[in-house]
């Protein structure tokens, strides 16, 4: 399938436009800190905008529209238990991120338990940034691929060069502004592609509204409950609510934001109003799915879809006319772009402080600490690429996939910052131990019961909580540890 070339111009004009954007904001690094976290200067609402923008990757943009178009609104309860996971951040961990001049979430297990420990979740955040994140640019690839009828493994090869050029030179600084601007830019391209949706139905809005309750499709809420079921109402609320305190407080993507704020309570805010942002945007990338199962009812696609990652990917290709199909694209590219660079500057971040500094990095200077890091962000960026080709051979839809690695592995971190914050007399061996355990059972969970994605996190912190509890009173600390 081909394009015009309007369409062609609006797309490349964007991708180029970006990079350049990136590197002009990310020039006159002055070393790692900068690279690292922007001189720890950055304004609320500029954090605010990346963080959402983090979080909303093609997964979002694609998947959830796909989510409702098969089922309905319940995604939304999941949403709604993500705000509730940012006021227990806010609560009880973003103080401590404000306690010292830290560069990862990590330095903060390093400061309580050792370095052992630090360097065991960050080792666990890297892997899983590489899987989630790969799988989030297989995704966007899709839609080149459907675009401009070329193999999947070119395709992602195209989306993560683009994206790794102004994360190298630009850093920190160039993640966030760049975030900023394709947080707007995804957000018209969903707006025109829903007026489209809706102006094309005879009836408009009183026919997608009519239709979709007639089939149940604005149905939000699914009191019932069941641990084999993932978007049930407490699925959602407890769920989400650990899986957000988990990502958005004991994982270095988020993390890495606040400590970049000037301020804990710009930090605060930025977070807190994020939860709104997202909860409202949710809903809006659901209508869009809604609308998207309307229209195929009046207009049957002559190819049935294959899987429900495609079907808003198809209606844009098939169903924009030009020039506005390039802006569309261009919001796609947008959403991939903001969460894949977020991703390799952080996992670069954690595996330059977190593991080559501690080894090999006594005596040297800042700049040298700059040029390690832009090093592994390249190391990075070809980790991912294979992941997203690979991704091709998966059954369950992408979000699924994504949420289901960052339930496994965020509450094994959470578990151990838990103790940190809960029980004084831990130990890093009692720690490492609970971490262990916790990853083992996680395990088991994941291939050996029916146990629904949301409760992963949940599962993942208590269990590591009460092992690494139980160990630190047969290994308790030796000696009054540091404050957590």
């Amino acid at each position: 399938m081909s394009t015009g070339l309007p369409d062609l111009l609006v797309l490349a004009g964007y991708m180029v436009g970006v990079v350049l954007f990136g590197l002009w904001i990310g020039r006159g690094q002055r070393g790692a800190a900068d690279y690292m976290l922007g001189g720890r200067d950055l304004p609320w609402w500029g954090l605010l905008l990346s963080i959402v923008a983090t979080e909303t990757s093609t997964v979002t943009f694609l998947s959830i529209p796909g989510f409702a178009f098969t089922r309905d609104f319940t995604w939304i309860q999941i949403a709604a238990g993500m705000l509730i996971g940012r006021l227990l951040v806010v609560a009880l961990l973003l103080p401590h991120y404000f306690s010292g001049e830290y560069f990862t979430a990590y330095d903060v297990l390093r400061r309580r338990f050792g370095g052992a420990t630090a360097q065991a979740a960050s080792l666990l955040f890297i892997v899983t940034r590489s899987l989630a994140d790969g799988l989030r640019l297989f995704l966007t690839a899709i839609v080149l691929q459907e675009l401009a009828g070329i193999p999947l493994a070119w395709a992602v090869v195209a989306v993560g060069l683009a994206t790794v050029v102004y994360t190298f030179f630009g850093g920190m600084k160039a993640v966030v502004w760049t975030d900023a601007i394709q947080f707007v830019v995804y957000m018209i391209g969903a707006g025109v592609a829903l007026a489209l949706l809706v102006s094309r139905l005879p009836g408009g809005w009183e026919q997608l509204l009519t239709v979709a309750a007639a089939e149940g499709k604005l149905r939000a809420v699914d009191p019932g409950f069941s641990l084999g079921e993932p978007y049930v109402l407490w699925a959602g609320l407890i769920g989400g609510a650990f899986l957000t305190f988990g990502s958005h407080g004991a994982d270095q993507l988020m993390v890495q934001r606040y400590l970049c704020a000037r301020s804990e309570r710009d930090a605060a805010r930025a977070l807190v109003t994020s939860g709104v942002v997202v909860l409202v945007q949710f809903a809006f990338f659901l209508l869009i799915g809604v609308a998207l199962f309307v229209f195929y009812q009046v207009f049957p696609p002559e190819v049935a879809f294959d899987r429900a990652d495609r079907v808003f990917a198809r209606f844009i290709i098939d169903e924009l006319p030009s020039g506005l199909l390039g802006l569309v694209l261009g919001a796609i590219f947008a959403a991939a772009m903001s969460t894949l660079s977020s991703s390799l500057n952080s996992s670069a971040t954690a595996a330059a402080n977190d593991f080559y500094r501690p080894l090999f990095g006594h005596g040297r200077s800042s700049g040298h600490l700059l040029q390690v890091t832009r090093a592994f962000t390249v190391v990075f960026a070809l980790v991912q690429i294979a992941v997203a080709i690979s991704g091709q051979w998966m059954s369950r839809t992408v979000v699924e996939n994504v949420l289901t690695i960052a339930g496994f592995t965020t509450g094994i971190t959470l578990g151990v910052f838990l103790l940190g914050l809960f029980v004084p007399r831990t130990s890093q061996r009692a720690a490492l131990t609970g971490f262990g355990l916790g990853l083992l059972i996680m395990t088991v969970i994941a291939f050996a019961t029916p146990l629904a994605w949301p409760w992963y996190t949940v599962a993942g912190s208590t269990a590591t909580f009460l092992l690494g509890l139980a160990a630190s009173r047969v290994w308790p600390a030796s000696e009054t540890p540091a404050a957590f």
